[in-house]
Formats: C-alpha cells, structure tokens, sequence
C-alpha cells in the first residue's frame, strides 16, 4: 500500500511491531540504565514545560495564542525524549502491547512502569531546583514566577475526578505521538509527528503526570516568597498527591489501554 501511493514511512502494522521489539528491550535494560534515562526524561518533560510557562506568562497575548504557541513550546519535551533517548513513563504505557502478546511478564511491566516513573519524578526534581536557584523566575519583574504558581495553584485544586479524565485525554495523544513517530524514517518526520499531538494536548489543558512533578515541585519551592499576588495555600504534599494519583492512573488508562491495547487487538491479535 505504501508503494502504491508514494509513502516512505512505516505502515501502522509495522509500527506495531516495532512497538512491540522495543517494549520488550525496555523492560529489560539494566536497571542503572533504566534510572539515568528515566531521570533524563523527567529533566526533558520539565525543560518543556519551562519553555511553556515563558510563553503562557505573557500577558498580551490572547488566551488560544498562549495555549497554541505554548503547546509548540511543550513539544521541545518530547522531542528530546525520542530523539536524544530517554525513559518516559507515559510513553512506556505503549509497552502494554508486548504485554498482551505474551512477550513480557506482568511484574517486568509493573517494575518498568515503577522505576521509571519515580525516575521521572527525580528528573523533575532536579530540574526544579536549579531553575529555582538561576535567576529565571524573576524575569519580567516576577511574572514568571507567578505563573508558576497559578498554574501549581490551578492543579492542586483540580478535582480528582476531572484530573483523572484530564489525565485519560492527555496520554492517548502523547501515545498516539509517539506512535506515530515511530512511522518516520528521519528526525525530522518523527519531529513533526511528534508536534501535533502534544501541542494540542497542551492546548487543551489535559494533564501530564511528569510536567505536573515539576510545576507543582518547583510551587512548592517558591510559595514562601513574599510579595505574591495569589494564594498558593493549597500547594504542598497534599496538594500534589491530590493532582499526581488520578493524573497517574489516567495517564495509565489512556496510554496503554486506549492506545496500546486497542492497537493490539487490530495490528497483533488475529494474526
């Protein structure tokens, strides 16, 4: 089918299959392995949604234009998570597919979904601490440190209901991202694969566990500062398992249930 019409990418039973080599690779990386790369994608996530605050910070731009722009801005995330290599937990709910085809047990998932995840969460950390400590939240007077803060305010206070299915949404067009960047042949079509889903993810408000470490981390870090303009009481330990457990398990159902198994059953089953 591709010869006939001239494509050069992969087919999407291909891409199944190529899913399934790789899940199969990840849960089996030695686990140092595991852990740096994981810390890599936290650190990536987070420089993403960096460049996303700077630009949802600018007051002058109309509310779709700061959504949008951000958006773009996000997808530098992915992108150095696929390209430059890197351990996501989201994106490993894709492994759920060599799961359902009895290539990797239950507990190699469940551990991979594990460390990588918390691997994550210290990349995240990391990344939090030294854009606390350079100089970068008082550019423009302070307003970016402020945006911070509304938008670590805006997610602990999210009802988890909402987070959840926020969380549901968010991770089938991450998947779905990074599927089909599994169609490319070159940087550069994995790059624009990658764009569309994740700026419109990011457009649409839905919420990604890993960029939500780091926006709420980095709030807790700066809410004792004095001379802000917003109550950010309800940032802490609390607030931030109140976003991150429904987030988590949204992300979980979305990602490997509605993208992965769903790809599973049409690419993988009958044959």
């Amino acid at each position: 089918m591709n010869e006939i019409y001239g494509f050069d990418s992969y087919s999407p039973t291909e891409i199944a299959k190529k899913i399934e080599e790789i899940g199969v690779k990840k849960v089996r990386l030695p686990l140092l392995s595991m852990v740096m790369l994981g810390i890599l994608a936290g650190a990536f996530i987070s420089l993403g949604a960096m460049y996303y605050t700077m630009i949802a910070s600018d007051p002058e731009l109309s509310i779709a234009t700061r959504r949008i722009l951000g958006g773009l801005a996000f997808s530098t995330g992915l992108i150095l998570v696929v390209i430059a290599g890197a351990e996501l937990f989201t994106g490993n709910n894709l492994i759920a597919m060599a799961w359902a085809d009895n290539k990797i047990s239950t507990a190699e998932v469940l551990q991979n979904w594990l460390v990588v995840c918390l691997s994550n969460l210290a990349g995240a950390m990391i990344m939090a601490f030294l854009i606390y400590n350079s100089g970068h939240l008082e550019l423009e007077g302070g307003i970016i440190k402020e945006q911070y803060l509304k938008i670590a305010t805006l997610k602990c206070e999210l009802p988890m209901i909402n987070a959840f299915f926020a969380g549901i949404l968010c991770n089938i067009f991450v998947c779905l991202a990074i599927w089909m960047s599994f169609s490319g042949r070159s940087v550069i079509d994995k790059i624009i694969a990658i764009i569309f889903p994740i700026s419109a993810f990011v457009a649409l408000g839905f919420e990604h566990s890993i960029a939500n470490f780091y926006f709420i981390i980095l709030g807790m870090l700066i809410q004792t500062q004095d001379g802000l303009s917003i109550d950010e009481s309800s940032i802490g330990i609390v607030g931030f398992f109140h976003n991150t457990i429904p987030v988590i398990l949204g992300n979980l159902i979305g990602g490997s249930v509605l993208v992965a198994l769903v790809y599973y059953v049409i690419y993988k089953k009958n044959n």
